[in-house]
């Protein structure tokens, strides 16, 4: 049986929500970081709340300690799953597919996007971050190609620091450590909440379901 596509209206207004998903992380991401990178000093933190810190950090976004070589595979392999992400959700939309499961695809998709500007392009238009000891200013946004490297030698940058509480001395292993010592940005955050909506609400359209479980999930509120 041929699968069910929609028209060509509603094909139209929820590639507008898509692109219009993709975008607002996009920017969002950006702009933080621009404040970030341009106020702040390497390592330097604010104390929003206790459990809650603005701690500017950059990490180079390569697996395994690769260099040069490894830059180009990486930056290869994610072109490549934004590539088949943008094609998944064009298949979805054909297919008439949840909302909510396309919304979901498009955070991920925007937060891929966001660190990928970071790889590709910091490099070639910030100067570089240090630490306070080491200079008087924060990094500035210059002209293309006057910044602190080439192209995909860019540098992500995270922000966010949760730590909410420490382990216990008496907690083996883990005693004295930092609950969710993590420190992630917004592009990060839209992929982890995109990929874990998808296992936690659609977990048949994810894992692969029969059409009886498609037309149960057809018929539940999207």
């Amino acid at each position: 049986m041929k699968p069910e596509t929609t028209d060509k209206a509603t094909y139209r207004t929820m590639g507008l929500m898509v692109t219009a998903v993709i975008f607002l992380v996009l920017i969002i991401d950006q702009l933080i970081k621009f404040e970030v990178k341009t106020h702040l000093h390497l390592f330097e933190s604010i104390e929003i709340m206790p459990w809650f810190q603005i701690n500017f950090t950059e990490n180079s976004g390569m697996a395994f300690g690769m260099e040069f070589t490894g830059t180009w595979i990486l930056a290869i392999f994610r072109f490549i799953a934004i590539l088949f992400f943008c094609f998944v959700l064009h298949r979805l939309i054909r297919r008439g597919a949840k909302r909510g499961f396309i919304f979901c695809i498009a955070l991920i998709v925007g937060g891929a996007l966001g660190n990928i500007v970071d790889n590709c392009f910091y490099g070639l238009i910030y100067t570089e971050s240090l630490p306070a000891y080491m200079t008087d200013a924060p990094a500035q946004l210059v002209s293309l190609g006057n910044g602190y490297g080439t192209f995909l030698s860019g540098r992500v940058v995270d922000m966010f620091y949760f730590p909410l509480f420490v382990w216990p001395d008496w907690m083996p292993i883990l005693a004295g450590k930092t609950f969710f010592g993590a420190i992630f940005n917004f592009a990060d955050a839209c992929v982890s909440v995109g990929a874990i909506a998808l296992i936690l609400f659609y977990p048949r359209l994810i894992f692969g379901g029969t059409k009886e479980t498609e037309s149960q999930d057809a018929e539940t509120p999207q």
